[in-house]
């Protein structure tokens, strides 16, 4: 897998890094649950989709695909559950549906605002990082539970239109702004609910 240009500039070429390429969508809903989906076109571990979910309690459940996939995952995020079954995934023009054993969940979003400029690996922990924080309520560089090092290089941003989720057949509640957090890991999803084109990079 190639690197990007940013990829390519952290100052320590030697470094060895895993490099995830898709989107990120995310929202909270009006029972208290928030929801990332994670939708990967290029990874090591191949093309997949993953969803995590934080219900109201604060119990954090990983659906993964599989077991390879959420080894790699819960090294670096924290869950109380895994669940290994498969993921459904529609797309459809700027919607994605996925069901995830009892989990049904529906985003579409609008306009993306490219960010198609690479920036080095130094620029995205410090100058981006601190923006992040004051404009979305996230972070773009930080340590994963594994302690690797980890960066967002995002690459594009769309807002969500609407959102919708079910567990088991119940409904969620209206898509809201996040105001709790999800604690998956270091950096929260951004406040407003949100589609992210982005790659994660990761140092071992």
């Amino acid at each position: 897998m190639g690197f990007n240009k940013e990829e390519e500039e952290g100052g320590e070429e030697e470094m060895v890094r895993d490099v995830f390429r898709g989107r990120i969508f995310s929202s909270s809903f009006g029972r208290g649950d928030r929801i990332v989906i994670g939708k990967w076109e290029e990874s090591p571990l191949g093309r997949f989709t993953n969803v995590m979910w934080a219900d109201p309690n604060g119990k954090r459940t990983l659906f993964s695909p599989s077991e390879e996939h959420s080894e790699y995952v819960s090294s670096l995020y924290t869950f109380e559950e895994i669940r290994i079954v498969p993921i459904e995934v529609n797309i459809a023009g700027k919607s994605i549906s996925v069901q995830a054993d009892d989990l049904s969940v529906s985003m579409f979003w609008g306009f993306t605002l490219p960010l198609p400029i690479p920036r080095p690996l130094w620029f995205i922990s410090s100058v981006e990082n601190f923006f992040a924080r004051i404009l979305f309520g996230t972070k773009t560089h930080g340590l994963a539970n594994n302690g690797n090092e980890e960066w967002y290089s995002v690459r594009g941003i769309s807002w969500l239109k609407g959102a919708s989720a079910k567990v088991s057949g119940d409904d969620l509640g209206d898509m809201t702004r996040r105001s709790d957090s999800a604690c998956f890991g270091f950096s929260e999803p951004p406040v407003r609910p949100a589609a992210v084109t982005l790659s994660s990079i990761i140092q071992k």
